[in-house]
């Protein structure tokens, strides 16, 4: 999401109380602001935390990708130091900008590769450094009809090297989130994902649990919503829904990036980040929740 909807967030920042979090099976460890005097500092859309949680990708809106590593005391993050930041490249070494640059989801690869989706140009595309060229995958014709600000925010990679994204506001003729997996070969719809309320996905992940995780967010004059959702994917089936949190308006800043992971004690996590639509009323946040397994 892009400062073109500055006006409509000022108000809800000036309009919005924070309520506390509705805690339905998952727990709040930490929140922390990430600040860091830079032009390119921003409108994390995408996130990849490493096991450990120790070391972090996050992925702007505006085409850039950065790592860090996380500084941590106990279950409390207490800072980030930048290690790299990166231009992302078209497939002929081009910077990116604009509407082609509207860079949203990632998903890293076990090799260490990884793939961006991007909107408004709906594409995901892989790259084997942060430094090298976009190899573009194939793009299906259903890919035309899908809405241009509303397309894939959410990327995820499974165990078996299968690519997943999901749009944000196009959706089935029965209402529903359709889902798209590339499988080395080519696109396919498997399943689509229910709609509920008036939440929209904007990341996705699997867990080392083999799940699949949607991070959701809404938009009301009295703040940002989040809403974190879970399913079993058996074979080209969505099973076992389960809504782990869902928080008040205001609760968190605009969380667009997700990532789910193991920590030293074996304990399974949620780290989220915001979108700050480079506005001066929002922040960057890193939000952490203790997950069930």
């Amino acid at each position: 999401m892009h400062s073109r909807f500055a006006i409509q967030l000022i108000a809800v920042l000036l309009a919005g109380s924070v309520w506390a979090v509705e805690v339905k099976t998952a727990a709040q460890l930490n929140s922390f602001a990430w600040r860091h005097k830079a032009e390119w500092f921003g409108g994390f859309s995408a996130l990849h935390v490493s096991d450990n949680g120790r070391q972090l990708i996050a992925l702007s809106d505006r085409a850039v990708l950065v790592r860090a590593t996380i500084a941590r005391d106990g279950d409390q993050i207490t800072g980030l130091r930048i290690t790299g930041n990166w231009p992302v490249l078209s497939s002929t070494g081009q910077i990116l900008s604009g509407s082609a640059g509207d860079s949203e989801g990632i998903a890293v690869a076990p090799d260490g590769s990884y793939y961006i989706s991007f909107e408004w140009l709906h594409r995901v595309a892989r790259y084997t450094s942060p430094d090298a060229n976009a190899r573009v995958l194939p793009r299906p014709k259903a890919f035309e009809d899908l809405s241009r600000n509303g397309s894939f925010e959410a990327l995820a990679i499974d165990n078996r090297g299968q690519l997943y994204t999901l749009t944000e506001k196009s959706r089935t003729r029965q209402g529903d989130i359709p889902v798209y997996r590339w499988d080395g070969q080519g696109w396919s719809t498997p399943f689509a994902l229910p709609q509920r309320g008036k939440f929209l996905p904007v990341s996705a992940d699997f867990g080392p649990d083999g799940r699949f995780y949607v991070l959701e967010r809404s938009l009301s004059l009295t703040g940002f919503r989040t809403r974190l959702r879970r399913w079993q994917i058996v074979g080209d089936r969505p099973e076992a829904e389960e809504t782990l949190f869902t928080s008040g308006p205001g609760t968190h800043d605009n969380l667009e990036g997700l990532s789910v992971w193991r920590d030293d004690q074996g304990r399974l996590r949620a780290t989220m980040i915001s979108d700050d639509n480079f506005l001066a009323l929002q922040r960057t946040e890193l939000v952490e929740y203790l997950l069930p397994d």
